[in-house]
């Protein structure tokens, strides 16, 4: 399973006898039982670490934990590996507790990134050829949004009143035959060279060096529906630590930071 070094050390640091198995709900964010976030590797994990600094503060304490894909971080989190991630959408989590039947919830909202069409081989949408090949992610809300993306663009039409649940089968008028690739959304930037365009996830996009207001050919808009949101347990949605990581979350000086660090590729949805 991909996870970083960080991630392994830090589940194996929830070992019974580090740990007990169930904490007493009082117990959660203190220094000795931190709270366990998951977050993707780059803009996710940057913006936690400075949820963690403004929470130490007020002393609540924060472990943050790296994951590299979009699946392990709800799976560890109904395992009750993690408290709470911070790394997807609405769509992205209504699909986790519909198909894996996972009991999770949302409890508040954080960052939009915009998704945007990069290329290395054409400067504008109009310059793709036909026949091109156009990488989208392969999970089905991300690769709905990127479909519904590519159609705005002008890529192709899709059928009247396609959302993020579209799929290729929803493809009416291609006149210039793309042709539409899966992948993991992870890899996408790294195939880049080998595609006539891609669409990517902005939290992929900046480790990759992209920025989607610099370097994409077209990009969602800021009233984007995919804002980002902090989910947990169904059983913990009222927690009073719950609380506060939303607080420690969304305030101005995140905001402030966000707005700095990303210039533009990350919106704050609070």
């Amino acid at each position: 399973m991909p996870v970083t070094r960080r991630r392994l050390a830090a589940l194996t640091a929830l070992s019974p006898l580090v740990l007990p198995a169930v904490a007493r709900a009082q117990d959660v964010g203190t220094a000795a039982r931190p709270i366990r976030v998951g977050a993707t590797a780059g803009p996710q994990s940057q913006v936690m670490e400075k949820v963690r600094e403004i929470a130490a503060r007020d002393g609540l304490a924060i472990r943050v934990v790296e994951f590299t894909d979009y699946i392990q971080p709800n799976a560890a989190l109904a395992a009750g590996d993690l408290d709470a991630n911070s790394y997807q959408h609405q769509p992205f989590l209504d699909a986790a507790v519909r198909d894996r039947r996972l009991p999770l919830v949302a409890v508040g909202k954080t960052l939009i990134f915009p998704m945007g069409l990069y290329s290395r081989r054409v400067k504008s949408v109009g310059e793709v050829p036909n026949g091109a090949r156009v990488a989208i992610p392969n999970d089905p809300s991300n690769g709905g949004r990127a479909l519904v993306l590519l159609a705005k663009a002008g890529l192709f039409s899709l059928r009247p009143g396609a959302d993020h649940t579209a799929t290729v089968a929803d493809i009416t008028a291609n006149p210039k035959r793309v042709r539409v690739t899966e992948l993991e959304a992870a890899q996408i930037p790294r195939v880049l060279e080998d595609v006539d365009l891609a669409a990517i996830n902005t939290n992929f996009a900046v480790p990759a060096g992209l920025n989607p207001v610099r370097d994409s050919l077209a990009m969602e808009s800021g009233d984007s529906p995919y804002a980002n949101l902090i989910a947990v347990r169904t059983q913990d949605k009222d927690a009073p630590w719950v609380r506060r990581l939303l607080a420690a979350y969304q305030n101005d000086e995140v905001k402030k930071f966000v707005e700095a660090t990303f210039q533009g590729a990350a919106i704050p949805a609070f």
